[in-house]
C-alpha cells in the first residue's frame, strides 16, 4: 500500500538556527555589475541595515516561455565568479548566504508563465525537454553554492506552471543533494502555498509574500496548516513593497503607476514585520531588493523601486531586525 504525501517523512538537513533576517541583493545578476567598487559598497550600505542573511539571486534567460534553451552560460548572467566574490563581500559583513538562481523570459513572459503541453506532442516543446535544461542549469549553480558554503539553496522561483510536475521538482531535487550538502528550498509564487504538492522533497518552504495591506493575518492563517502537515521551516524568501502611494495595495506590481512615497512604503514594511515577528513558525523574510548599484542616497526621495536605502523603510527594517 502506498504512503500518502503527506504522511511521508524525507530527511531534512539543517536549517541554521536563529532569525532569517535577510535582504535579496544583486537583482537581476547582470554580468560585470558584481565585482564592482559601486557594489562593494551597496552591500556595505545594505549591511548597515543589520541583516544576517543575504540572498544572492541572479537570472539567466530563455527566449520565451516555450522556449527549451537556457542560456545560462552567457552575458547578461553573472559568471561563477562574481557569485563567488559577492558571497565573500557577504561573509566579511558577517552574513550567512543563500544562492538564488532564477531562470526569466527574454520577451519579458513572466516566468510563472513557462509552460507546455501536458501530454507531449511531435513536434511540440515538451516538459521534458525544458526540465533538462533547467536541471543542468540548477545543478550546476548547486556545485556552486557547495563551494562557497552557501547556507541555504533555492531550486527555483515563482514558477507556477512548472509547479504541478511533481516528479521532474523531486527528480531536480536528488539531482542537486548530490553536489550540495546544505538545506535546500524552493521559493513558490504568492497564494500558491498550499498548492505545492511536493514540499516534503525539500528541507525549507519558502514563497513570496507580496500580499496586500490589510491582510496578513488572513494570509499567515491560510499558509498555517501547510507548514503544520510538513513539519518544515518556513521563510518569506521574497517580501517587499516599491516606494509609491498605490503600491502597498498591489506590493507584487513592481509596474504599477504612483507617486514616489517612502512613508507608503515604510508603514507597509513596519506591518508586514509586525506580522511575521508575532508568527512563531515563519523563520523570517528576505526583503526584496537591493541593488548592485544603488542609486544616490539624495535621489532616494524620487525613486519608487523596491529598495529602502536612504528611505523611511530603512530604519524601519533596521529597528525590526536588530529586535
Amino acid at each position: 500500500m502506498s504512503v500518502p504525501i503527506h504522511q511521508q517523512h524525507e530527511a531534512t538537513r539543517p536549517f541554521p538556527t536563529g532569525p532569517f533576517n535577510a535582504i535579496t541583493w544583486g537583482w537581476t545578476g547582470i554580468r560585470g555589475t558584481w565585482t564592482t567598487p559601486a557594489a562593494r559598497a551597496s552591500v556595505k550600505h545594505m549591511a548597515a541595515l543589520g541583516p544576517n542573511w543575504v540572498v544572492l539571486a541572479y537570472a539567466a534567460l530563455q527566449d520565451n516561455a516555450q522556449s527549451t534553451s537556457i542560456q545560462w552560460r552567457d552575458s547578461p548572467t553573472v559568471t561563477d565568479e562574481e557569485i563567488v566574490e559577492a558571497a565573500g563581500m557577504a561573509r566579511e559583513l558577517g552574513m550567512r548566504v543563500c544562492l538564488k538562481p532564477i531562470v526569466n523570459c527574454a520577451d519579458g513572459t513572466w516566468r510563472a508563465h513557462i509552460g507546455f503541453f501536458d501530454t507531449d506532442v511531435p513536434g511540440e516543446p515538451t516538459w521534458d525537454e525544458w526540465f533538462d535544461a533547467y536541471d543542468e542549469f540548477i545543478v550546476h549553480h548547486a556545485a556552486l553554492a557547495e563551494s562557497v558554503g552557501a547556507e541555504l539553496f533555492s531550486i527555483g522561483c515563482e514558477m507556477v506552471r512548472a509547479d504541478a510536475r511533481a516528479d521532474r521538482w523531486r527528480g531536480l531535487v536528488a539531482k542537486v543533494r548530490a553536489v550540495y550538502s546544505g538545506p535546500i528550498t524552493y521559493n513558490c509564487d504568492k497564494y500558491q502555498e498550499e498548492r505545492v504538492t511536493w514540499w516534503n522533497a525539500v528541507d525549507v518552504i519558502s514563497s513570496s509574500g507580496y500580499y496586500p495591506t490589510g491582510t496578513w493575518d488572513e494570509h499567515l492563517a491560510r499558509i498555517a496548516p501547510v507548514v503544520s502537515l510538513h513539519q518544515k521551516p518556513f521563510v518569506f524568501l521574497e517580501a517587499g513593497c516599491p516606494s509609491r502611494d498605490t503600491s502597498p495595495s498591489r506590493p507584487n506590481d513592481w509596474s504599477l503607476v504612483g507617486e514616489p512615497s517612502g512613508t507608503a512604503q515604510a508603514e507597509y514594511l513596519d506591518e508586514m514585520l509586525t506580522a511575521v515577528e508575532a508568527t512563531p513558525w515563519v523563520r523570517g523574510v528576505a526583503l526584496w531588493d537591493w541593488p548592485a548599484n544603488l542609486y544616490p542616497a539624495h535621489a532616494a526621495a524620487t525613486n519608487s523601486d523596491y529598495c529602502m536605502y536612504a528611505k523611511p523603510g530603512a530604519d524601519v527594517v533596521t529597528r525590526h531586525f536588530a529586535g
